[in-house]
């Protein structure tokens, strides 16, 4: 008995030193499920790209010693597309995905998860969200399997206006957003912010457009001119951006946009140095960063002629493999186990995913478009322009409370 017991002791202990190193060398397969046709279709392949050149990055050093491979799966921007996908995804093995681009897409992502998840025991699959900040994410919506990694639409308001309310230039703001869960959020939060931080500021005109379908935006621009607006806050992305400001710059509006995502494809293009001073973008990351991430983002121009802004990319890799070598594995449910309060270093410091949530608490950046200069060098799209940082606001600034009510597995 007492060899048997040694026996099955020395069994147990290769079995935990196999396990220890079971993830080194293991592939993981993460499928990105974003736009590659229609309007927000540039958007998305400069996403792509950005997940398979950090894919080779990450998969030549990383703490758990694995491979990583991108599948990438056109959405066409539709959440019925989406699920497509993710079925497709899960044909092939894949127990990780990704996205990002429309908060409608990613509702119906977590739902499906949850569902697959529930159904298909030992076969759990992570919801990995680099971009989609629909705020209800990470709290009445909140699920397990789901971790964000980008600020949600509330942080990013929340370190907007504690800028804003130092403007006294500030007077009177337009709130134009596209009509999606993002676009309302946007527009929630900027009236609740700016009442509590600046009651003295008339909200003097509010409209909603359908996303991604709007070409010409000189009926909304004369609106704004109009209203008598000073200022315009948008969360608007990708063509819907581009568009707008283009129209700006046309229709001789001279006020100012606070935004979200005035660094993403066509938007600096459209902007050009008509707009210098006058457009301030909020995000956790921007394009004069330095250190490790500006060298890699002057390899990632030099490679596909085209702007890496997706940092979020990074944060994921650093957070999947520092989980994977704390679990010693790659199994969905250890690593959730594992990212859960994570605390990792990334380009931004030390960062943590809030285990209340799954919210990744982060510090925020605005910028301000202007000239490129010897201290800000980075021009995206070859503009001659860049976004400046203006102000840097710790996590603590931005981060808000969640009423989220986790359910977790067992």
């Amino acid at each position: 008995m007492k060899f048997a017991h040694q026996s099955v002791a020395a069994a147990a202990l290769v079995l935990a030193f196999g396990a220890a190193h079971a993830q080194k060398g293991e592939t993981v397969k993460i499928a990105w499920i974003d736009p590659l046709s229609g309007l927000m279709a540039p958007v998305g392949s400069n996403q792509l790209k950005s997940f398979q050149f950090f894919a080779e990055k990450f998969s030549a050093n990383n703490p758990a010693g694995v491979k990583f491979e991108v599948i990438g799966i056109d959405n066409k921007l539709s959440p019925a597309e989406s699920l497509n996908a993710f079925k497709a995804a899960l044909d092939q093995g894949v127990r990780y995905i990704t996205q990002g681009n429309g908060s409608s897409v990613a509702g119906a992502l977590i739902d499906a998860v949850n569902k697959h998840n529930e159904r298909n025991p030992g076969k759990e699959v992570i919801f990995l969200n680099h971009s989609a900040v629909d705020p209800d994410f990470t709290n009445s919506k909140c699920s397990y399997w789901h971790f964000r990694f980008d600020a949600d639409t509330s942080m990013k308001m929340e370190a907007l206006t504690t800028f804003m309310k130092d403007k006294p230039d500030v007077k009177k703001v337009y709130l134009l957003n596209q009509n999606y869960s993002h676009g309302h959020q946007v527009a929630k939060f900027a009236k609740e912010t700016l009442a509590r931080k600046r009651p003295d500021v008339q909200i003097v005109g509010e409209d909603l457009h359908p996303l991604a379908q709007v070409r010409d935006f000189a009926p909304y621009i004369a609106k704004i001119k109009a209203s008598g607006a000073d200022t315009v806050i948008t969360g608007n992305w990708g063509s819907d951006l581009a568009l707008l400001v283009k129209a700006a710059n046309e229709g001789g509006y001279t006020g100012k946009f606070y935004t979200y995502y005035t660094g993403v494809t066509g938007t600096p293009t459209a902007l050009g140095t008509g707009a210098e001073g006058r457009v301030f973008q909020i995000a956790y990351n921007h394009y004069n960063m330095g250190g490790q991430v500006g060298k890699w983002s002057d390899e990632f121009k030099a490679k596909f002629k085209d702007d890496f802004y997706t940092g979020s990319v990074i944060h994921i890799y650093n957070a999947l493999s520092t989980a994977m070598a704390k679990a010693k594995s790659t199994d969905p449910v250890k690593v959730a186990a594992a990212m859960e309060g994570l605390k990792f270093n990334s380009f931004s410091g030390e960062v943590e995913i809030r285990k209340l949530d799954h919210q990744l608490q982060q510090p925020l950046f605005l910028t301000v478009w202007q000239k490129a200069d010897a201290k800000y060098p980075y021009s995206p799209e070859n503009t001659g322009m860049t976004l400046a940082p203006v102000k840097e606001f710790p996590a603590y600034v931005s981060s808000t409370p969640t009423s989220c009510e986790m359910k977790r597995p067992g």
